[in-house]
C-alpha cells in the first residue's frame, strides 16, 4: 500500500515503497493563463507523469499565480512550500546572473536557434549552476519572442521608437532594449497595464504575440511591429530537496514528460502566433514587420548593460555559445 503525501521540501528517500518509489503529489505553479499553451503543457505533464507512474506520482497544478506572484512562487520553489515552477529566464536571473545573458536583445535568430542553444550547451552550463540555488532545471518550454505595441505611430525604424513611453516589465534587458531605440521606460504592473494605456499613462509597451492576443491589447494600441528583439522562456524546475527524494524511475519520467510538454508548448505557441497575428489585424490593429538589422545594430549599448548585470564573463560565455 502507498502513503499520499503532500511534498514541500521534505525529502522523500525515507517514504519510498517499491520500484516506482512513495505514493506522492507535487505542486506545480505557474504565471499563465488557463488557456495559455504554458497551462496546456502543463496539464499534459500531469496527465502523462500519472499514466505512467501507475498513479504513484501525482502533479497538482495552480496556474494564473494562484500562488502567488512569479517571485513569490519561485522563491517558495527554492524554500521547498511549492514543489515546481515554471520561472523565465528574468525570474531566474535574480538567483544565478548567468541567466540574464538569455535575454539579450537580439541573441537569437529564430525560434530553432534558440531551442538548439538552450537544449544544449546552455543548459550544460547552466543548470549544475541553479542546483547550487537548490533548482533542478528539467526542460525549457516556450514563451516566445518580444514585439512594441504602440498607439502613435506605425514602427518601421528606430527612429520610429525615439520618443515613446513604453511600459516595460522590471527585467533590465528589457529596460535596456528599449531605452537603447531611444524611447523612454516605465515599469507599471502587468493587471495595471489595460488601465495604463487606456489612459495613455503610457503610448505603449511589448510583450509576446500570445499575450497582446489574449488580453485584448488591441483594444488600446492600434499598431503592432514584429520587433522581436528578446526571447526568453519558461523554464520547468524543481525543488532539489524533493527530487533527491523522488526515485530513479520517477526522475526519469518527469524528465521526459517536461521535456514532451516543452514540444508540446513550443509547437503551440508557433501555431498560435500565427493564427493571433491573423486575429489581431481581424481586430484592426495595424502591423508592421520592420527590418530588424537596424535595431540590432544599435544594441551595444545594451548589451554592455546586460553584461554589467549578468557578468562580463557570463556573457563572453554566453556570445560564445551563439556562435
Amino acid at each position: 500500500m502507498f502513503l499520499k503525501v503532500i511534498i514541500s521540501g521534505v525529502a522523500l528517500a525515507a517514504l519510498t515503497t517499491g520500484a516506482m518509489g512513495a505514493d506522492v503529489t507535487l505542486r506545480l505553479a505557474h504565471f499563465a493563463a488557463e488557456t495559455h499553451p504554458g497551462h496546456i503543457a502543463a496539464l499534459q505533464f500531469a496527465k502523462n507523469v500519472d499514466e505512467r507512474t501507475n498513479g504513484s506520482v501525482a502533479i497538482e497544478l495552480f496556474p494564473a499565480n494562484q500562488l502567488g506572484s512569479p517571485p513569490e512562487q519561485l522563491e517558495q520553489t527554492i524554500l521547498g512550500a511549492v514543489d515546481m515552477n515554471l520561472p523565465t529566464h528574468g525570474g531566474l536571473d535574480k538567483y544565478e546572473r548567468a541567466f540574464g545573458t538569455v535575454m539579450t536583445p537580439f541573441a537569437f535568430s529564430s525560434y530553432e536557434n534558440a531551442h538548439e542553444i538552450l537544449d544544449g550547451p546552455f543548459t550544460d552550463w547552466t543548470a549544475p549552476l541553479l542546483e547550487a540555488q537548490g533548482l533542478v532545471m528539467l526542460s525549457h518550454w516556450e514563451y516566445g519572442f518580444r514585439n512594441i505595441t504602440n498607439s502613435q505611430r506605425p514602427i518601421n525604424s528606430p527612429d520610429d521608437v525615439k520618443g515613446l513611453k513604453l511600459r516595460t516589465p522590471p527585467e533590465l534587458q528589457i529596460v535596456a532594449a528599449m531605452e537603447g531605440l531611444g524611447a523612454s521606460t516605465t515599469q507599471i504592473a502587468f493587471p495595471e497595464l489595460p488601465n495604463a494605456l487606456n489612459q495613455s499613462v503610457v503610448d505603449g509597451q511589448e510583450n509576446p504575440i500570445g499575450v497582446i492576443y489574449h488580453y485584448k491589447l488591441n483594444e488600446f494600441q492600434e499598431h503592432l511591429a514584429l520587433t522581436r528583439h528578446v526571447y526568453n522562456s519558461m523554464i520547468h524546475v524543481v525543488n532539489k530537496s524533493v527530487w533527491d527524494g523522488l526515485s530513479a524511475e520517477q526522475q526519469t519520467i518527469l524528465r521526459e514528460e517536461s521535456a514532451n510538454a516543452a514540444k508540446t508548448m513550443r509547437e503551440a505557441v508557433q501555431k498560435q502566433e500565427e493564427e493571433e497575428l491573423a486575429g489581431l489585424k481581424e481586430r484592426g490593429m495595424k502591423i508592421t514587420e520592420p527590418d530588424l538589422a537596424p535595431f540590432a545594430a544599435l544594441m551595444e549599448p545594451a548589451r554592455k548593460r546586460v553584461a554589467e548585470y549578468s557578468g562580463t564573463d557570463n556573457m563572453d560565455k554566453f556570445l560564445g555559445l551563439l556562435k
